[in-house]
């Protein structure tokens, strides 16, 4: 209970070592959701309503790629950006930016995957529609991202909630370095194995917290939009 206590004391009282974490967290989770989501967004749409050979055997590999361990992503990134790898002249191991990079490679197949399933579903509907009006290429994807900015808006966040629990991409890349690459989840796994729950449950509690907004949204864009659909 002392350490409960003295938790939420830290989170109260704006403790710097644990808002400096936060912030790290959430500045290299925005950042690579907001890269993901440029990338996956118009990549699911255009998946979802462009026909080509292979076409399936994309959508698959998707699919797959959402479930990939961490620990390989990270252990991809490592090898790419280490010294001896094709990106080590840019000196970005052990930096935020590796880590935002493993956390792109790790989240952009979920939103892609999980985009392509709302506009396969939404194209269907409007198919025959489109293509009496002309509307295709660069302007039919616009379009549909647009009347689906509801459903994509849950999957952005869907990404975003995996992004920032994510813990083994990110020490294999990020190092977990004190005031330059430890976020939460790096913290609470050390912190806990030193002993010192007093900040892991501190940074628990604001994690968990997150997890809970993060939900709440998703929930609460889902009835919005089907109030829109049936008002």
């Amino acid at each position: 209970m002392d350490a409960l206590s003295e938790a939420f004391r830290l989170i109260i009282t704006l403790d710097s070592d644990l808002f400096e974490i936060l912030w790290l967290s959430i500045r290299v989770s925005v950042t690579a959701l907001v890269i993901s989501a440029v990338i996956a967004l118009p990549l699911g749409t255009w998946l979802a309503i462009t026909r080509f050979p292979g076409r399936k055997f994309c959508i698959l590999l998707l699919n797959a790629l959402m479930g990939i361990p961490p620990v390989v992503v990270g252990l991809i990134v490592y090898l790419l950006l280490s010294r001896s790898g094709p990106l080590g002249w840019l000196g970005l191991l052990y930096t935020p930016s590796a880590m935002i990079i493993a956390q792109v490679v790790l989240i952009t197949p979920i939103i892609a995957a999980l985009s392509n399933q709302v506009i396969e579903h939404l194209h269907q509907e409007y198919r025959d529609t489109f293509y009496s009006m002309g509307i295709t290429g660069r302007r039919a994807v616009a379009a549909y991202m647009v009347d689906a900015r509801y459903a994509l808006t849950t999957c952005i966040l869907a990404g975003f909630g995996r992004a920032i629990a994510e813990v083994g991409a990110v020490i294999i890349v990020g190092g977990n370095i004190d005031h330059l690459t430890r976020v939460m989840t790096t913290a609470i796994a050390l912190e806990t194995s030193k002993g010192n729950l007093t900040l892991a449950l501190a940074l628990g509690a604001v994690l968990l917290t997150l997890s809970l907004l993060v939900n709440a949204l998703v929930i609460g864009i889902r009835e919005y939009a089907a109030k829109r659909q049936y008002a």
